[in-house]
């Protein structure tokens, strides 16, 4: 059952645990609603160390849900709506952020039946009238992207996807928390409990009328199911190739995704490891991204490697987001790697849980129904549990 939250005044205090992408967006909405919100980061704005910074910000509802299946399809479209409407009210230049000219699924020649499986499971999603899926050929693709190989004789195309310039948004998002007053500890590493948050270095405890958790990773210690998953990305740039939307390559062994940024920058990523390391990519994974992203296009080749990201997604055991609310204490967490195509399904979920005339169509997906009183001994529910 659901804790009930209507002790909290309009101008409630709020500590939320956590500065990356949920953690900000909440920041945001509960700030302009009236509540006094206090934001714990444990990096700095100056370094961000979130899985938001790192991300290539797809939002990609199809592709996810070939795997995910339909309800992160139903989520990540709900996703794409809420930005378009939040990114009009972020800053002057955040709108400048979001693209939506879909995505491209490519194959090599000998790999095209990942084309054919791929058809097949999302066929569950035909009855969505906004699910389009195009057929492309040699020539087709040459058109809408001609800096691609021309190796290439078949390719999807999925018109609802999109993509964000993520780092820029996170930089509107920032400055905008910072004309609503939210106070913001960075550099603290916290902890938290139901009304309070206490600051790992020190020990100082905060009390809030509501605590809301979402470190993610960071949270393993308290959610005793969540999961970390490594991921690692190389940020390219050259001048040499022009992209217009993501494009991912399917092969048998792995997908790899490269998207256009600003100032002729691309994110290539494909890694997916089970693992909590935080060490620097590997060697392996280096050489795999960088061969792919050659085939994809030969330009390539000159590109400059500027980055090597490495960051943890929290995941519980089924791979979607869950939400925990006791008196006291909300713990929103689990976006995997559907951060930026989910995030927005989370927060009104959220916002829903502090004031119930807020909406929540995927309550039903997003609720944990076990909470902090239950047994350790039960965990292999795939709800997560607080310890």
């Amino acid at each position: 059952m659901t804790p009930d939250l209507s002790y909290l005044k309009p101008d409630a205090k709020i500590g939320i645990a956590g500065a990356g992408l949920l953690g900000q967006l909440l920041a945001w909405q509960l700030s302009a609603a009236g509540f006094r919100v206090t934001l714990f980061d444990a990096a700095s704005s100056a370094k961000p160390q979130s899985a938001a910074h790192t991300a290539a910000g797809m939002l990609a509802p199809i592709s996810e849900a070939a795997e995910a299946g339909p309800d992160v399809y139903a989520m990540g479209v709900y996703g794409i709506e809420r930005w378009r409407e939040w990114l009009s009210h972020i800053g002057t230049q955040a709108s400048s952020c979001l693209h939506e000219h879909g995505s491209l699924l490519v194959a090599h020649p000998q790999d095209e039946s990942e084309l054919e499986q791929f058809i097949s499971d999302t066929r569950p999603l035909q009855h969505y009238a906004d699910c389009s899926i195009r057929h492309l050929h040699r020539d087709d693709l040459q058109h809408l992207e001609p800096d691609l190989s021309g190796q290439f004789q078949r390719g999807l195309l999925l018109s609802p996807e999109a993509h964000l310039d993520n780092r820029q948004l996170l930089q509107q998002l920032s400055a905008q928390i910072s004309t609503q007053d939210v106070r913001v500890y960075e550099n603290t590493p916290v902890s938290a409990e139901p009304f309070a948050i206490i600051s790992e270095s020190t020990g100082q405890k905060f009390s809030f009328d509501v605590v809301i958790d979402c470190r993610g990773a960071g949270a393993r210690a308290a959610l005793i199911q969540l999961r970390a998953v490594r991921g690692e990305t190389l940020h390219l740039e050259t001048c040499e190739v022009t992209l217009q939307r993501p494009v991912r390559l399917m092969h048998p062994r792995y997908q790899l995704y490269i998207v256009p940024k600003p100032g002729n920058r691309f994110v290539i990523g494909a890694t997916q490891i089970e693992s909590e390391d935080l060490s620097p990519i590997s060697l392996q994974s280096s050489l795999e991204l960088s061969s792919a992203v050659y085939t994809l296009a030969p330009a390539f080749a000159e590109a400059r490697i500027l980055e090597a990201g490495v960051n943890l997604r929290p995941a519980f055991a089924n791979n979607m987001p869950s939400v925990c609310a006791q008196r006291g204490l909300i713990s929103a967490n689990g976006l995997y790697r559907h951060g930026y195509l989910l995030a927005p399904a989370v927060v009104d979920h959220v916002l829903h849980l502090l004031d119930a005339q807020r909406q929540s169509p995927f309550a039903h997906l997003l609720q944990a129904r076990r909470q902090r009183s239950e047994r350790r001994d039960n965990s292999f529910n795939s709800e997560p549990v607080y310890e």
